[in-house]
């Protein structure tokens, strides 16, 4: 006997990241071509079309408000949701939906509609690595893990940022179908079934505000503008002539890192850069401060469990070395 479809619900609204939705559209259908039966409905509050992220007009199969049961509610995400507090109307829709799904999964900034709906109170869950913040702020009993490409906690799944909705629908038809077939998917499609390190490869280390103390915003400044002179604890408390207990306390206290591990964030952002621009690792590290190439790969290792050549086959640039921007602070 034929066994039922797996419904897949998929919750959209206007500005919705066309990605989120057509990434794990694709997974889900190309897993029907090697024998899975997913199917899929795309779902938003009254039944209206959305305008995607691209301007794309998106027609909906039906309203969540009076749509059926799902083995697999996804919501995806959308560029607005960390600015603004979630529409009440769509995080009604959610919570509806999720007291009759199987299984409850949010794609990058979708996490935001889960928070909102209430769906991730006591839980683990992630989302795109630039709103992890936000996340923790508006989600205060969440455990928000940001450098995860996918979170599960039971029923509940949360992935990061646009990309790593693929991930997740791989996992999800992995768990439904075992090994096998989600490996002839990613084939077939031609991704990874499983990104090696988290997501701080997408990141920087020093992303968000600069340091509110004068101070910490000299050290910054002095290791940013030469990378490459000594920055040890005794020289930078000199510089800005403070001694090296105070400007440890100083680091402690508003970034939470002493100098040094601060020094190592500023030139591994910027081993970053010069290997995304095309340098070897070798120049990377003597351009951006470190004293080898061997400290630069313990960096790497530490930082992202990858080796830098390892990080640049993946993510640096296909753009000529001569013809990128070396960056300078």
């Amino acid at each position: 006997m034929t066994p039922p479809p797996h419904r897949v619900g998929v919750l959209v609204f206007d500005g919705v990241k066309l990605l989120d939705l057509s990434g794990p559209a694709e997974v889900f259908s190309e897993a029907n071509r090697y024998g899975a039966r997913y199917r899929l409905s795309i779902l938003s509050v009254g039944k209206s079309p959305v305008r995607s992220s691209i301007g794309m007009l998106v027609p909906v199969d039906g309203d969540a408000a009076a749509a059926d049961a799902y083995d697999t509610l996804l919501v995806a995400g959308g560029d607005l949701l960390p600015a603004a507090p979630v529409d009440p109307a769509l995080s009604a829709a959610a919570r509806a939906l999720a007291e009759r799904a199987g299984r409850i999964t949010s794609v990058c900034t979708g996490a935001f509609v889960l928070g909102a709906a209430g769906l991730l109170d006591g839980r683990r869950a992630t989302t795109h690595w630039q709103h992890t913040s936000v996340l923790a702020r508006r989600c205060p009993s969440t455990r928000v893990e940001p450098d995860a490409i996918f979170v599960k906690d039971g029923t509940t799944y949360t992935s990061a940022g646009v990309t790593a909705g693929i991930d997740l629908a791989l996992a999800l038809v992995e768990e439904d179908h075992g090994p096998d077939l989600p490996r002839q998917v990613a084939r077939s499609l031609v991704v990874y079934m499983q990104w090696a390190g988290g997501q701080s490869q997408f990141s920087a280390s020093l992303q968000g505000p600069a340091p509110r103390t004068p101070v910490l915003r000299l050290v910054q400044d002095a290791v940013q503008a030469d990378p490459t002179a000594d920055h040890s604890l005794g020289s930078l408390a000199a510089r800005v002539r403070v001694s090296p207990r105070h400007l440890t306390r100083m680091f402690r206290t508003e970034l939470d890192t002493t100098p040094m591990k601060y020094v190592e964030l500023i030139r591994f952002d910027m081993a970053k850069a010069l290997l995304d621009a095309g340098h070897n690792a070798t120049e990377a590290a003597s351009l951006s401060g470190f004293p080898s190439y061997e400290s630069l790969r313990r960096a790497f290792a530490r930082h992202l469990g990858l080796s830098p050549t390892h990080y640049q086959h993946r993510f640096a640039t296909t753009t000529p070395l001569s013809r990128a921007r070396t960056p300078t602070g």
